[in-house]
């Protein structure tokens, strides 16, 4: 007879747990939010302004006014029907109460109240209210004024009328919370900012709705606005603001079998590729159905126009969609009666019905606009032939790369110090400016778990350069051979040699152009090096204090001010680091490479349509966005040359 252990001798009918109301959300916050960080504290705001944009959809409500207070409690008020308030007939307490408290409770499960919405497992107002230390939710409708306060999920007395809706009064719903720390323990805040970028994607999607964000954590307190008219083309031309188009926008909105379709493409001289898809005006960044209709659409539309006008000969191959895609920036946005989720917060659309709808719908504006628009079509097909014969020269460059790894034994660059660990998750790349520094390093790290890579100047810009140039490029060859992963589609995370890759430059402007060069390189050929949280910025110091024989460092100007405050005028020897360089061995590793005591920033991605604006403003083509970039933001400016 086999011996059990101890746990499965207690394994019986009494081991099975029942969470009750919300208990399961606060148990388990990543199912209903994404987990207890950031992003998962911004999905609170949204989930709650999703029902708003619900009624904005049902045409019962044209203004939602957010409000982040001086205790980061936040309130979203509309001037929609209102929750309804009267006593359900089967549970026996208020709808309000019922659709905050229950999970799997709404008015969104049919038609009859919301054609489309966005909400649709009926947890997100629940969600919210169990991960909230408190919510107290106002509701205008019935003749009445009524409300009712919760306490991480918990009524704390039945919803009450506290007053009667005044004459010409608008109806509509104000919720107010503010998240629990129990479960966002990690110092998190809200981000204005991030909030705002947002609620402006929502605006565009939602035409005709105005929205309005006010923080009064600052004195004066921030304020924005927004309220557009023309749609998804709107955005798009918000979008291409700092780039040169090609044309004007493509636009379409249709209706087929109850499913809204709405799609603007522009075609832009850079190369960067921007496409945006909203399912209910919910963001979905992981695309779905809806995004894989309007590629299949541009590839199909293009190559059938370049055959017919013999831009493409019988020879040629057919455009591939990376190739039709180059330099697109294209926004689709759908509105479903009943839209599939990847998950409940909602990051892809799984209708396999809407790809081939989308696809129809995009495919008959862009053959309209191709065939009335010759100029510009020839335009749009000349830069998808450009971008093929760069694909074509990349293929073969990495091909050559990769024959060339296949027969050698010495495979890494030669300039690269490699450690003896061969644990990937233990090992560190530190990717470090020029070769005094690289000596340095080399010279202070630990060898068992720490690799150097000295770079030679600064590396090429990627931004403005296509692949093909990127893979001739010996400073990025050295970086994507040492790295082990290839790059762009032929990219294999699975193969990353070192769990760390750390940029380690010098602290002036030479350091930071650098370290921008190399951040631009990773976000736009190597993003999942960034998504799953191996890229890391060191942090050097700025100020070596000497008082006698005791060394202090210093990181940040404000450091240093802080500290010669403290030591009130003794004497000290201060030296100021202009370059890695001029630190020994010894002071590099104790200050900058020591795990026990250095300082990494880890380099991450919150807001994908943020990042990909800022890069293509700072390191494109365009000079007249970047002056005035930098001009806003430099407290001093003198002398630019730019």
């Amino acid at each position: 007879m086999n011996q059990q252990t101890a746990a499965e001798q207690t394994y019986d009918a009494s081991s099975i747990q029942v969470l009750k109301g919300l208990e399961a959300v606060r148990r388990r916050p990543g199912m209903y939010v994404g987990g207890t960080d950031v992003k998962a504290l911004h999905h609170l705001v949204y989930e709650i302004v999703d029902n708003s944009i619900d009624e904005a959809l049902a045409g019962r409500c044209d203004r939602i006014e957010v409000v982040i207070h001086p205790d980061s409690s936040v309130s979203v008020q509309d001037n929609g029907i209102g929750i309804p308030v009267a006593i359900h007939p089967t549970e026996k307490i208020s709808a309000l109460e019922l659709v905050h408290t229950s999970l799997h409770s709404g008015g969104k499960f049919d038609n009859a109240a919301y054609k489309v919405s966005g909400g649709l497992h009926g947890v997100g107002a629940a969600a919210v209210n169990a991960l909230s230390e408190w919510m107290e939710v106002t509701v205008w409708r019935d003749g009445g004024v009524w409300f009712q306060r919760y306490e991480r999920g918990i009524p704390q007395a039945p919803v009450r009328q506290i007053d009667k809706l005044k004459p010409g009064q608008s109806t509509g719903t104000r919720t107010h919370f503010r998240y629990d720390e129990l479960i966002f323990k990690d110092e998190v805040e809200l981000r204005f900012e991030t909030l705002i970028n947002r609620f402006r994607e929502m605006a565009f999607v939602t035409s005709g709705v105005f929205l309005r964000l006010r923080d009064e954590r600052v004195s004066p307190a921030r304020e924005m606005s927004f309220y557009f008219e023309g749609g998804v083309k709107s955005f798009v031309r918000y979008l291409n603001r700092n780039r040169k188009p090609l044309h004007e926008p493509v636009y379409a909105r249709k209706e087929v079998d109850g499913i809204e379709v709405e799609v603007a493409i522009q075609y832009t001289e850079g190369l960067t590729i921007s496409e945006y898809a909203f399912a209910n005006t919910i963001h979905t960044p992981d695309g779905g159905t809806h995004l894989t209709g309007v590629r299949t659409a541009l590839t199909r539309v293009i190559n059938k126009y370049a055959r017919d006008n013999n831009l493409l000969k019988e020879k040629d191959k057919n455009f591939s969609s990376d190739d039709t895609r180059e330099g697109v920036t294209a926004v689709v946005s759908v509105k479903h009666p009943d839209p599939q989720f990847e998950s409940q917060t909602k990051v892809k659309l799984m209708n396999a019905e809407v790809a081939g709808i989308v696809a129809a719908v995009t495919a008959d504006a862009l053959t309209t606009f191709m065939e009335e628009n010759p100029r510009e079509a020839r335009k749009v097909v000349e830069r998808c032939l450009t971008s093929s014969r760069a694909r074509d020269a990349a293929r073969k460059a990495r091909e050559l790369v990769m024959r060339k790894s296949a027969l050698d034994s010495l495979t890494l660059p030669g300039k690269l110090a490699d450690c003896s660990e061969r644990d990937p998750a233990r090992c560190e790349l530190y990717i470090v400016e020029g070769d005094s520094a690289g000596g340095t390093a080399k010279q202070g790290r630990d060898r068992h778990f720490q690799a150097i890579l000295p770079l030679r100047g600064k590396i090429l810009n990627t931004e403005r350069a296509r692949l093909d140039k990127i893979l001739a490029n010996n400073e990025v060859k050295a970086l994507i051979s040492a790295l082990g992963t290839g790059i762009g589609e032929s990219m294999d995370l699975s193969n990353l040699r070192y769990g760390r890759i750390i940029i380690m430059t010098d602290a002036d402007v030479d350091g930071s152009h650098i370290r921008t060069l190399l951040l631009t390189f990773f976000f736009r050929y190597m993003p999942q090096v960034i998504e799953r949280g191996h890229l890391y910025i060191a942090q050097p110091p700025l100020y070596a204090v000497k008082i006698g024989k005791e060394v202090h460092y210093t990181y940040t100007e404000a450091q240093q001010a802080e500290l010669l405050k403290k030591l009130d005028g003794k004497k000290a020897s201060i030296q100021r680091y202009k370059g890695l360089g001029e630190m020994n061995a010894e002071q590099l590793w104790e200050t900058t490479m020591n795990p026990a005591a250095r300082t990494l920033l880890q380099v991450t991605v919150e807001d994908a349509l943020i990042a990909d604006r800022t890069f293509d403003m700072l390191m494109g083509n365009e000079v007249a966005p970047r002056k005035r970039f930098i001009m806003t933001h430099s407290s001093e400016v003198r002398n630019l040359d730019i």
